[in-house]
């Protein structure tokens, strides 16, 4: 069965700066759960804020490195999921289950993509 990334990329500017409600963790344990015992789910994590991350570019010959936050970037990374599925759709419908966990005021983004395999 083919693997697949959901690369979570949220909106920092609206983002509640206390981070993730409680509530919301509870959701989301759930839901991880669920996907874990369908045999879907093959690691997931959330990220720490993009102002501790940093950027290393390779770009005409030379090497730069940024510190975060990044204030040219909408959205950011904030986390990632490895789901093993039996098609696109169904990662997809992971993908939307995750999403609706979250409350209103959260903007999320999953972008899907098969994984290249060998």
């Amino acid at each position: 069965m083919p693997r697949y990334l959901s690369l979570v990329k949220i909106d920092e500017a609206s983002a509640p700066a206390e981070g993730p409600s409680e509530e919301l963790m509870q959701r989301m344990g759930e839901l991880i759960e669920e996907v874990t015992k369908a045999g879907v789910m093959l690691d997931t994590a959330g990220l720490l804020p993009s102002a501790q991350g940093t950027r290393v570019r390779w770009e005409g010959g030379k090497i730069s490195v940024t510190d975060g936050p990044f204030t040219e970037a909408k959205e950011v990374v904030g986390g990632y999921a490895i789901m093993q599925c039996k098609d696109r759709a169904e990662a997809l419908h992971w993908a939307e289950r995750f999403l609706r966990v979250h409350e209103e005021i959260w903007t999320v983004t999953c972008e899907v993509r098969e994984i290249a395999e060998g």
